[in-house]
C-alpha cells in the first residue's frame, strides 16, 4: 500500500469519473495528490484527506498554457516536487455520434484543444521541475480506438491517435532526464459520463463487449493497477510504450 510513498502526483480530469477514482486510488498508495480540473474538486480532495492523505486542488484549464503552468506552481509550492502528471482530461463522453461529415468545426478544434494540447501543455509546464530532480513519471490517456478505427467519433479517435505519438515523441525527449513517459489506452469503460449518455451505451456496449476476449462491462477499478504500475517505479526501465486494458479488445 506504499507503492507511491511521498511522491507527488498530479493528476487533470479528476474532480468526477474515471479521474477521481485515479486520484482516490494514487492517493490510498501513500502519494501527495494534485486534482486539477476546471470543474471543483474539493470534494475529492475531502475525501482524499480525511483517509489520512494530502491533496490540492487547483483550477485548471489543461488547454491554456498560464493554467497550467500555474498548476505546476500550485503544486511545488504546496508538495515540492512534481513527481507524476496524469493526462487524464479530456473531451468523449458529452459527444454526439455521427458522421465526419457533421462534426462542427468548433467541436473538432475544442476536442483537439482539450484532448491534444493539453497533454502537450500540462508536460510541457512539469518537464522543467521533473528534469531538476532528474525523476519524472508522464502518463497519457489514449484509447482503444485509435486501434480499431471506431467510427462517428472521428474527432474523439484522431486526438487520442495523436496522444500515441506524442507519447513516443515525447519519451525520446525526456528519456536522458530520468523522465519516462507511457500511455494508458482503456476501453470503453462505464464512467459516469458514458453511462449518461444513452446513445454511446446503446451503440457502442454490445459490439465493444463482442470483440472481447474477456466478455464484460469495463469498470474504472480495472484501470487501477495499470495505472499504479505506470506510475510507481515497477515501470522504471519502460518508456514510450502503450498499454491497452480493455479484455481483449485489442490486441497489439
Amino acid at each position: 500500500m506504499n507503492r507511491m510513498k511521498g511522491k507527488v502526483v498530479i493528476i487533470t480530469g479528476a474532480a468526477q469519473g474515471i479521474g477521481a477514482v485515479y486520484a482516490k486510488a494514487i492517493a490510498a498508495e501513500g502519494a501527495h495528490v494534485v486534482v486539477a480540473d476546471v470543474l471543483d474538486g474539493s470534494s475529492v480532495v475531502a475525501e482524499i484527506e480525511a483517509s489520512g492523505a494530502q491533496a490540492l486542488t487547483i483550477t485548471t484549464d489543461v488547454s491554456d498554457e498560464r493554467s497550467a503552468a500555474a498548476m505546476a506552481t500550485a503544486a511545488v509550492e504546496r508538495f515540492g516536487r512534481i513527481d507524476v502528471l496524469i493526462n487524464n482530461a479530456a473531451i468523449y463522453a458529452s459527444l454526439k455520434m455521427q458522421s465526419f461529415e457533421e462534426i462542427d468545426l468548433d467541436e473538432w478544434d475544442k476536442v483537439m484543444a482539450v484532448n491534444v494540447r493539453g497533454p502537450f501543455v500540462c508536460a510541457r509546464a512539469v518537464a522543467p521541475h521533473m528534469r531538476a530532480q532528474k525523476y519524472g513519471r508522464i502518463i497519457n490517456i489514449s484509447s482503444g480506438t485509435p486501434f480499431k478505427g471506431t467510427p462517428n467519433l472521428l474527432h474523439y479517435v484522431t486526438s487520442k491517435g495523436a496522444i500515441l505519438s506524442l507519447t513516443r515523441a515525447l519519451a525520446r525527449e525526456l528519456g536522458d532526464h530520468g523522465i519516462a513517459v507511457n500511455t494508458l489506452a482503456p476501453g470503453l469503460v462505464l464512467s459516469e459520463g458514458v453511462v449518461a449518455n444513452a446513445e454511446m451505451r446503446e451503440r457502442l456496449t454490445a459490439p465493444v463487449i463482442a470483440s472481447r476476449a474477456i466478455k464484460r462491462d469495463q469498470m474504472p477499478e480495472d484501470l487501477i493497477g495499470p495505472l499504479l504500475f505506470l506510475a510507481s517505479d515497477e515501470s522504471a526501465f519502460m518508456t514510450g510504450e502503450t498499454v491497452v486494458v480493455d479484455g481483449g479488445s485489442v490486441m497489439h
